[in-house]
């Protein structure tokens, strides 16, 4: 029972982040335009100083999110791979049977939640940086 809870909670961990980035990215949207580096000459001296390139914050982040749920969808795919090497090294036990039922369930509900949170991401900014332009 206690590791049944843990999983609903990481569950419901993991669906919060995913609600939360549909909440506030949105928000951002609505701002209105803005040169996110400040004027050239504070631009060129933070440039220099600290050695950033010339990429908008907001396709930094969108990097960030794609590589983050690209991990995540490779650990999904992963144990997917690994539920069916259990079954199939099962040799007709059923609690190994079972038990590599429910691996493969959960890493086919991860994998739908990851591709679901990736096309929220998508879309979301998209209309972010369409709402900017």
């Amino acid at each position: 029972m206690k590791n049944n809870n843990l999983k609903f909670k990481i569950f419901l961990a993991g669906w919060l982040f995913v609600f939360s980035l549909a909440l506030v990215l949105p928000a951002l949207a609505l701002e209105a335009p803005f040169n996110p580096w400040g004027d050239d000459t504070k631009r060129n001296a933070i440039q220099n100083t600290v050695g950033l390139g010339e990429r908008d914050p907001r396709d930094i982040a969108a990097s960030i999110i794609n590589i983050v749920l690209g991990f995540l969808g490779i650990i999904a795919v992963g144990l997917i791979l690994y539920a069916g090497f259990k079954w199939m090294t099962a040799a007709g036990n059923e609690d190994k049977i079972s038990e590599a039922k429910k691996l493969l369930v959960a890493g086919i509900v991860g994998l739908i939640i990851i591709l679901s949170a990736f096309a929220i991401a998508k879309f979301v900014l998209d209309q972010l940086v369409n709402a900017t332009i």
